[in-house]
């Protein structure tokens, strides 16, 4: 680092991404430091400046070797896992300063001595407390799946068996009547249950009523005269629930019947199509359904306006996929017990070209990773 981005980054303050020290000498304290930064998307800690008047203060060069091996044996011994942060030593009129830079951790998350976890907090640093936020660091760590986490309060009593036989029939060729397994082990076998309790994904794919424990795993939809979230009145609204294959369904019919058929080369007679291909609209409905984030406790919002199409997803984009990788047709699982299931009950195949078939088939279409709204959004215009 030049000596200019130095003073050009201390001349801004403390932020998210940067913290200052005047000097350290407690390991305890610098681990909490590395470890907040690793939890929350990297930065660097200088030493040598003083956080209250920002002005540089400067490490001695006896100081150097101290504080290289301070920090080298809080990230190996007092982060909990290991990290690894690089020092530099800047040169300044008064004196030497230390940036340490952190990385974002990929083994979120990251723990004190003490298995307390930190995240950063604007310029300071906090503890993480909710379940929601602690259970996000270890899904973005691939340690744990939304659709895995038991659905409390459901059982295999709580399954469909009429609608579970006849999936089972048509998947495995058996009749599940003849099998000599019984269904709660059955249940555990295919991934759907654990313990005798349903996860979200056997909830959600096959209980007669997942929404009873799951209120807000369903869809809102919205259809509006104008261009505007905040007009006061509304052609249709409707609260879809049940198993993800009825919402599936019923999310299409609503979309459907709230947009223009276009008769086309069509007689005069005919129904039209749709003004926006179905394949595109299955494609887009399947996805915000199987990749949504189900640590976030919210539902499924489709909006219709005059204008515009908008699928709003709970959760963005999950670890470094991009918007950029999903045109491209890569993919990462969130879910991957919904997937697998999906590809049997749904039209969606789980080889990252959903998006790209969509597009092929109605190329209007815009996807936002909106990361601050924690929201995915697709946009689909209307003409």
């Amino acid at each position: 680092m030049e000596t200019s981005e130095l003073l050009e980054i201390v001349s801004r303050g403390e932020d998210s991404f940067h913290q200052f020290k005047a000097n350290v000498a407690n390991i305890d304290s610098l681990a909490e430091e590395l470890v907040a930064f690793s939890n929350s998307g990297g930065g660097r800690l200088i030493i040598g400046v003083d956080d209250k008047t920002l002005e540089i203060t400067g490490v001695s060069p006896s100081d150097i070797q101290r504080l290289n091996a301070l920090i080298s044996n809080a990230a190996s011994q007092n982060v909990k896992p290991a990290i690894n942060p690089t020092t530099e030593n800047v040169s300044t009129a008064k004196g030497l300063v230390v940036v340490v830079t952190i990385q974002d951790g990929v083994s979120k998350p990251y723990m004190d001595k003490n298995g307390v976890i930190l995240v950063k907090s604007a310029g300071d640093k906090r503890r993480a407390t909710s379940r929601e936020e602690i259970q996000r660091m270890f899904q973005k760590a691939g340690l744990v799946h939304g659709d895995e986490v038991p659905a409390n309060g459901l059982t295999a009593a709580d399954i469909d068996m009429e609608y579970f036989q006849q999936f089972y029939q048509d998947q495995n060729g058996e009749d599940l009547t003849r099998l000599d397994v019984p269904l709660p082990r059955l249940l555990e076998n295919m991934n759907l249950a654990h313990e005798g309790v349903l996860n979200i994904a056997g909830a959600l794919l096959f209980a007669k009523n997942p929404n009873v424990r799951l209120p807000t795993f369903i869809v809102k939809a919205v259809a509006f005269p104008g261009n505007d979230i905040a007009d006061s009145q509304f052609l249709d609204s409707k609260e879809i629930t049940g198993r993800t294959s009825d919402i599936f369904q019923k999310t299409m019919s609503f979309i459907v019947s709230n947009l223009k058929a276009v008769q086309g080369s069509k007689g005069f007679n005919s129904i039209g199509d749709s003004e926006v291909p179905r394949d595109a609209l299955e494609e887009l409905v399947a996805n915000a359904l199987i990749h949504r984030d189900y640590f976030v406790s919210a539902p499924i919002r489709i909006f219709i306006f005059a204008n515009r199409i908008e699928i709003l997803s709970p959760g963005h984009l999950p670890n470094n996929l991009t918007v950029q990788n999903i045109l491209n047709g890569n993919s990462n699982i969130r879910n991957p017990i919904l997937a697998s299931f999906a590809t049997k009950m749904l039209p969606y195949r789980g080889l990252g070209s959903g998006i790209k078939r969509a597009l092929k088939a109605y190329p209007d279409i815009e996807l936002i990773d909106d990361r601050d709204g924690n929201t995915f959004k697709v946009l689909i215009k209307r003409f």
